[in-house]
């Protein structure tokens, strides 16, 4: 018997989110309620092939799940709320407590409240919108579903800094990596696409936030996200991994506080930071007039994920079944695809199928396949991930799991 479930995913001021048709995982509608907390808030819903839009003042989540629960039923989408049997919530950090994703009670909330000081940006947006949700539908099960999940299984030699080691048994300072929802999507299609649990995968998610992460023995091994979403890679507008000390030297040197450095970090940095536009498309358009930094922003962004796909690979020993190109600009974008294959053909003999690279993406209808050809020793493939989808799953299980015991 078909069951609906919804999927939400809260941000400080916006509400996205997707009703599924279970288990058969068909989208019924999506939708996404922005500028919550502002006097210009609106929202549009997409069912049946139209756009459903609005717009009034919402001060809070809680009048933006009304306004999602209305527009549900007004519009004929669902009889009435009853109809759904579970709700999926995308939850940034779940820390060292939660490996799994797991059926929402007061101690989990608190779990998540407690959680804030880990994720300041993402938590208490994702807090307001469980409070409404659970408000709204007190009798319907709610999921939390964690972004660091999937790196729990990461052994202590990848999440350990060397730091004074108080600071991890004290106030738990240590990588715990995020993008794990993708990642878990991504190493599950490969597991059936090899039909084998203990693949060995480098996983490039590559968005406008983005992390890679090496998968051993189909679990995650290592990544490149850290404490926070800011470590690793070159971004949209993070800066990725950079020296500690230039953090105080800033501050020495201009005045602005921790708080101000931190959000240049996290905000005014990255692509951004470099060359002025943070959309990599912008970028692209940027070189293409002779930009000269924006060339240079494009080159440190390709540097970043190479020198992390060769780091993993040499922590695969080389025995790895292969690389996976996900998330928007390396779903869609061909050029830096071949970009950073040319760079490692040399060092992992993997070579570009041009013609198969430049037929997969935006406005083409592949949007998957291999990129590489026959006789490389590493296959590329690009996989586009949904993130969305495992969070229904999850929800659909645990629900499931608890509506049987």
């Amino acid at each position: 018997m078909n069951e609906k479930y919804l999927v939400v995913n809260c941000g400080s001021s916006s509400l996205k989110f997707s009703l599924y048709e279970m288990p058969n995982e068909a989208v019924i509608a999506k939708g996404y309620i922005e500028k919550i907390g502002l006097d210009d808030s609106f929202w549009t819903i997409s069912y049946n092939g139209e756009k459903i839009t609005g717009k009034k003042k919402l001060d809070n989540h809680k009048e933006a799940v009304n306004v999602m629960t209305s527009e549900l039923v007004n519009n004929n989408i669902i009889k009435n709320m009853n109809e759904i049997k579970g709700i999926g919530h995308r939850v940034l950090h779940g820390g060292e407590i939660y490996s799994d994703s797991v059926i929402i009670d007061d101690k989990v909330l608190n779990d998540i409240i407690n959680m804030t000081n880990l994720g300041p940006l993402h938590h208490p947006g994702e807090i307001d919108g469980i409070r409404a949700m659970i408000e709204c539908l007190p009798k319907t099960k709610q999921v939390a579903v964690f972004d660091t999940a999937f790196h729990q299984t990461m052994p202590k030699v990848s999440y350990i800094y060397a730091v004074p080691y108080e600071w991890y048994t004290k106030y738990k300072v240590r990588k715990y990596g995020f993008h794990g929802t993708s990642h878990k999507y991504i190493t599950n299609k490969m597991q059936k696409l090899f039909n084998k649990n203990d693949v060995n995968l480098i996983i490039c998610h590559v968005g406008s936030g983005a992390s890679v992460t090496c998968v051993k023995n189909g679990k995650s091994y290592d990544t490149s996200m850290g404490l926070t979403p800011l470590d690793g890679l070159v971004m949209g507008t993070r800066s990725g991994r950079i020296d500690p000390s230039i953090i105080k030297f800033i501050s020495d040197e201009s005045g602005k506080s921790l708080d101000e450095i931190t959000t240049d970090l996290n905000k005014n940095s990255g692509l951004k930071g470099i060359c002025g536009k943070n959309d990599f498309r912008d970028v692209v358009a940027l070189i293409n007039e002779g930009n000269e930094q924006a060339k240079l922003a494009y080159d440190i962004f390709m540097d970043a994920i190479i020198k992390h796909i060769a780091e993993y690979y040499f922590e695969l020993d080389g025995r790895v079944d292969a690389i996976v190109f996900t998330a928007g600009i390396l779903e869609n974008n061909t050029l830096i695809r071949e970009n950073i294959i040319n760079k490692l053909s040399g060092p992992i003999n993997t070579y570009i199928n041009k013609v198969a690279n430049d037929n997969i993406g935006y406005g083409h209808d592949l949007k998957e396949g291999i990129i590489t050809t026959e006789s490389s020793k590493v296959p590329v493939y690009v996989i586009p991930t949904d993130e969305e989808v495992m969070i229904v799953r999850d929800c659909y299980r645990l629900v499931k799991e608890a509506n049987n015991n």
